[in-house]
């Protein structure tokens, strides 16, 4: 391999070719790319797998994180996506106690210093995949091609299709996965570094610490097991040499044996990939008992083309998906966070003009493999083969061949497979160089793609800095994405903008008619704005599309509630709760509904439920309270806000509210003292003050009377009930400073 280092020379200089700098560069080139993204917020999947992941809290076990999926919830759930990456959500609870919180910075940079070393620990992979190995009579590893692995680590560190793996917090699953599949894959190679006399004992004990590894990886991602078949491909070809080609002469060729071939006659060979067979066996199945119910259940809008009833459609749209992957390895200028919902129409002919794109991916890929197998310079061969095995073999999991996967395309499973592309860029690069007299085009061509590339991931991972730059990136990608017009409205709908929202709800809708997600957030706008007919039509047609969606089916109650439909709100909640038995919100509007119907003790109960689901339902605390108050029970009040203040000590509404009642019941001191801290927690609610007063008006304290009366009237002028209070009040004192006189 000298020949490619050789004519890499003019591209690369000499001067930075020793290992330490090549590595300080790399490094260098990696964390400078994506530095921008340190203090970013968490954004899209981010939510879901951090902040509202119960796993990332002290107060659960730390077992449960091997029961739990990515996000959170148990894998026997029919609900779970069966993503199983405990060592990974583990990272991020080791974030969350140092961090001491939710604050994105450290998450971020964890991703980034991640990137960093595996894009270093790539020219140690690429010094192995383009040079072999080489060890001296010491056992020392020598590097024969520093140029090209320098030059393919440099590739992959600044490759933008990283962006979305380092600047989105949830992408350090691929992170942690590509680290311990680079380690597995290193390690394997060590089983080859002894003499002939040493290597048994100890190359047993490197492929089975290498299996090890490769479990780490899948413990981290599932992508992580495919390294054991990237350590077969390469055991196969460069250790053990076996030509493809050749052996497929001698089978064509009667009256030449196979018997002579040196990977049947190497029983260490054989040894090594019973071993991997054995460790990868064990894997799949331990993973397949731990999901316990089966693979996860994907709907169409996820991956539309599994859904397809031709076999042809779905084969050429899953090799358009494969050409569209190619293409972002290519050219990742068009990134978009989400590929989803339409943002990749369905091929239903071979008429299709993009049936060009599956013809170009199969042209190269066929000129590739043909090259690989049929070259007479050996080292060409190992080097297309192992570069095609890194590509590919990685990629296979999201390949929907062996399963069907969630998802159309996605940037993040690339990491790894864009190794494979850097080294057979590299190589395409050192014969260009060779073929050429001139070399300064080639070097100023691989220059400006580095240059390009590092350009594109700073303004890549500014763009996930923050949700609203990321979703507004994607319009111009995938102007047909109902996901990305969804995602605006909801950011819009948080950021009270409910205007804006509702055209982008709308939107989304009409892209895809049957999003019922957009069709719920959409109602809940509109009822809000009181237009409750329309609220109620989108909510309705949800439910029809799917009838197990309890959300929607408690908005739907709020809704026809406010339509004074009592029986049928009552229905819509009844539903809700009988699709999310744990539906703490649902029994709070259910009560609410009770107590419009003057049901009490209805009323009473479903806040009690919503209460005893979710401890911490101040709302529903707070309505117990107030009804009871109002009915004239108390006692059962006092008792009710007693207990709700002890697991809510710092909540100002439920001091207000047990103030009031103790102040009925003359329990002055007490109430004086809460309504005091009610109002140091929030001093610019008019009613807690007003109500202070009025403690103060019937315990005779007129002057402090007087006081909190005319600061309720400067925060609330118009508030009728207290400045009639202040009325009586001052007539009052005047009457007191007559007599007085």
């Amino acid at each position: 391999m000298a020949e490619l280092d050789a004519d890499l020379d003019q591209i690369i200089p000499s001067s930075v070719l020793s290992p330490f700098w090549a590595k300080l560069v790399v490094g260098f080139a990696s964390l400078l790319c994506f530095a921008r993204s340190y203090d970013g917020d968490f954004v899209f999947d981010d939510s879901e797998a951090i902040i509202n992941n119960k796993d990332l809290q002290s107060d659960t076990p730390l077992g449960d994180l091997w029961h739990h999926d990515f996000w959170g919830s148990r894998l026997s759930s029919n609900t779970s996506h069966k993503s199983y990456r405990p060592l990974t959500v583990l990272t991020f609870r080791i974030n969350y106690y140092l961090s001491g919180g939710f604050h994105p910075v450290g998450f971020h940079v964890v991703n980034i210093l991640l990137h960093g070393g595996v894009s270093v620990l790539m020219l140690d992979v690429f010094s192995v995949l383009f040079g072999g190995l080489h060890f001296t009579s010491k056992g020392r590893r020598v590097h024969l091609a520093p140029r090209a692995s320098l030059l393919a680590a440099l590739l992959f560190a600044v490759h933008p299709v990283h962006t979305e793996c380092v600047a989105g917090v949830v992408g350090r699953a691929d992170l942690l996965c590509a680290l311990f599949f680079l380690l597995s894959f290193l390690g394997y190679c060590q089983a080859f570094k002894e003499s002939n006399k040493e290597r048994t004992h100890s190359s047993t004990l490197w492929v089975l610490l290498s299996i090890i590894l490769g479990a780490v990886a899948m413990l981290c991602k599932e992508q992580g097991i495919t390294v054991l078949g990237l350590n077969a491909v390469f055991d196969i070809l460069v250790i053990g040499k076996f030509n493809i080609l050749e052996t497929v002469q001698k089978a064509l060729h009667k009256g030449k044996s196979l018997e002579n071939t040196g990977v049947l006659r190497n029983r260490g060979l054989l040894f090594r990939m019973t071993l991997l067979t054995l460790g990868g066996t064990s894997m799949l199945y331990v993973r397949w008992k731990i999901m316990g119910t089966g693979p996860p259940a994907f709907t169409e809008v996820d991956n539309p083309a599994s859904f397809a009833d031709s076999l042809l459609v779905r084969a050429i749209n899953y090799n358009y998906y494969y050409s569209l992957n190619a293409w972002l390895l290519l050219c990742p200028w068009w990134l978009c966070f989400d590929w989803s919902m339409g943002c990749i129409p369905l091929i239903k002919s071979v008429g299709d003009w993009r049936v060009i794109a599956l013809a170009a991916l199969w042209l190269c890929l066929i000129g590739l493999i043909f090259q690989a197998l049929c070259s007479e310079d050996s080292c060409k061969r190992r080097i297309l083969t192992l570069g095609l095995g890194f590509l590919v073999i990685p990629f296979l999991p999201a390949s929907n061949l062996f399963f069907r996967v969630g998802f159309v395309v996605a940037e993040r499973v690339l990491y790894l497979p864009s190794a494979g592309y850097c080294m057979l860029l590299t190589f395409g690069f050192g014969a260009l160089s060779r073929h050429t007299k001139k070399k300064k085009p080639v070097a100023a061509v691989v220059l400006g793609i580095l240059l390009i590339n590092a350009l594109r991931c700073v303004i890549r991972s500014g763009e996930w800095r923050s949700e609203d730059r990321l979703f507004r990136s994607a319009l111009s990608v995938c102007p047909l994405n109902a996901k990305v017009h969804y995602n605006i409205g909801k950011n819009l709908a948080d950021q009270g903008n409910q205007t804006a929202a509702i055209r982008y709800y709308r939107e989304a809708v009409r892209l895809n008619p049957k999003y019922i997600h957009a069709m719920n957030n959409l109602g809940n706008i509109l009822k809000e704005r009181d237009e409750l007919q329309e609220a109620e039509e989108l909510l309705s047609l949800a439910v029809q599309i799917q009838p197990d969606f309890a959300a929607a089916w408690m908005n739907l109650g709020i809704v026809q509630n406010s339509l004074k439909r009592f029986e049928a709100a009552e229905q819509s909640y009844r539903t809700a709760i009988k699709h999310r038995r744990k539906y703490p919100d649902c029994y709070y509007n259910l009560g609410r509904l009770y107590a419009d119907l003057n049901r009490h003790v209805d009323a009473l109960n479903a806040w009690r439920n919503a209460t005893v689901l979710k401890p911490e339902h101040s709302l529903a605390w707070n309505n117990m309270i107030i009804l009871l108050d109002n009915t004239g029970n108390l006692a059962q009040a006092e008792a009710v806000g007693r207990e709700a203040l002890e697991l809510i000590p710092n909540d100002h509404s439920l001091m207000f509210s047990l103030a009031n009642v103790l102040g009925k019941a003359q329990k002055y001191k007490e109430s004086e003292a809460l309504f005091l801290k009610a109002i140091k927690a929030n001093p610019n609610v008019a009613s807690y003050h007003g109500n202070l007063a009025v403690l103060y008006h019937r315990w005779g304290h007129l002057e402090s009377a007087k006081k909190h009366y005319e600061i309720s009237l400067q925060l609330d002028p118009v508030a009728a009930g207290t400045k009639e209070n202040y009325s009586l009040l001052r007539r009052k004192l005047e009457q007191m400073h007559k007599k007085d006189v």
